[in-house]
This record gives structure tokens, sequence and C-alpha cells, in this order.
């Protein structure tokens, strides 16, 4: 199935669940206190509804994802009980699902050969960081350098979604986000786009996650209409914060 199958029928499946949910990490390493409360409240949040949960491992990125860590993450969960329904997705498994998403996209990307070290320090802050400058948004064809990266052109406007817990959320594109590469220098497909295509592929209704992926959500909710898949209902938790009110991640050397 492909992403041009969703089209024509955003749930194929005779008399499908009212609600798909899913646990999506990444196995740059196990499962931490913080990892765990997000796999916890969207297991419950799925059972509370009668639905389904499903597993993906979020496994894109190269240089992060670690074979073994797959394996552990596997007997974390279900050391703890939290058993998945249905087979496991891997997005390594699937990059022809993504590349053809990115063809689909064509219109509304850019390729930008520009360094970090260029523009990043002198670039405004928004809600995911440093706001990109646009420097390259009028390449619209590869340059002869085979290493640029793509990003998606942003309009200038305001998104609105509405959060379970949160209620009524809006940021401005070129404000909070500005444009975001959708695949890297070195060919990896971004978490964005490839997140977008995987929800609509497993055919996901409602997403629980940590706050932290609050602000891309507006991101997510433009690639799912640009690519005319469905839109699932979110609910973003509180994070899980050091005694120094850091977020309990990998990079801080969270402990499994």
């Amino acid at each position: 199935m492909t992403t041009q199958d969703i089209h024509k029928n955003p749930f194929p499946r005779k008399n499908p669940p009212i609600y798909i949910g899913r646990f999506a990490p990444t196995p740059s390493g196990a499962l931490h206190f913080g990892s765990l409360v997000t796999a916890l409240g969207s297991y419950l949040d799925a059972k509370a509804h009668k639905g389904r949960w499903l597993l993906r491992i979020e496994d894109i990125d190269r240089n992060r994802s670690q074979r073994q860590a797959i394996t552990t993450i596997y007997h974390q969960l279900e050391t703890l009980q939290l058993h998945w329904d249905g087979k496991i997705r891997l997005q390594s498994q699937h990059l022809n699902d993504y590349a053809h998403a990115l063809t689909q996209l064509q219109p509304h990307l850019y390729y930008c050969t520009c360094s970090r070290k260029y523009w990043q320090p002198t670039a405004p802050q928004g809600a995911l960081g440093a706001i990109y400058p646009r420097h390259c948004q009028n390449q619209k064809t590869p340059p002869p350098q085979q290493n640029s990266a793509i990003r998606l052109s942003l309009p200038f406007q305001t998104a609105h979604f509405y959060d379970r817990l949160l209620g009524a959320q809006q940021f401005t594109f070129q404000k909070d986000l500005g444009d975001p590469i959708l695949r890297r220098r070195d060919g990896d497909i971004a978490y964005a786009l490839a997140v977008v295509v995987d929800d609509a592929l497993q055919h996901i209704t409602h997403i629980v996650r940590g706050q932290d992926l609050l602000a891309i959500t507006v991101l997510q909710n433009h690639l799912q209409t640009l690519l005319n898949l469905p839109r699932p209902t979110y609910l973003h938790l509180p994070l899980a914060l050091t005694p120094d009110r850091q977020k309990l991640s990998k990079q801080n050397h969270a402990p499994p």
C-alpha cells in the first residue's frame, strides 16, 4: 500500500475500529521514564476507548538508530505488559512510501545548501529552534552539489488545531517554525514527513504524545492537507522533568 492508495479510501478495512492509537519511539537507546510516560498514556487512552494500540519503530535516522535498542524496547514494553496490537512497523522498511510523498510535495519544495554555521548565529528563535531565513527559497532544481537538503516552503499564515488536553492551539508558520527540512543532506527523510505518512498508512485516528511535539503538530497538519491525508486527533501529555526542570531525554542522559 502507498500514500496514493490512502487518497482513494483512508480506511479501507471493513468495520474499522473507532480508535487506533500508536506508540512510536526512536531506537537511539533504551526507553527512559519520560518515554514510558508517553507509552503508558497512549496505551491507556487506547484501551479506555476500546481501541487498538500499535507499535512503530522510528528508525529512519541512520545516525541515531541502534539495532540493539529495538530489541531492548520490545523487552521493556513486554516486561511492563504494554502489549501492542498487530504487526510492528519499522520505518526503515518503508522508504519508498516517504519518497513517494516527497514527490507529491514537489511544487512546495526547494533545495537548500546552507550550513547551520552560516545562518543559525543570526537567526531568530521560534517554537522549534532557529528560524531558517529562506536564503535558498528560489532554488527549485537540484544544485550541482549532491548533498543539498530539501525544505518545505511554508505560507505566511497562522494555523490552528484543538488538543484534547490543552484546548485550542495556534502557531504562525514563519514566526514559530520556519521552512522545515523534509529530506536531509545525507538523504534521510525527516521525522515530520515520515510520521505523517506512517500515521495515514496505519490508519491512526488518535495520537497521544509529549508536549515537546506540540508546535510540530501544525506542520504535520499542513503536510496532511497537502498530501490529502486524514488528520488524527491529538493529545499532548505533560513532560517528565529532571529536578532542574530539564526534559528527560536521551540527549540529557536520562537513564533507562
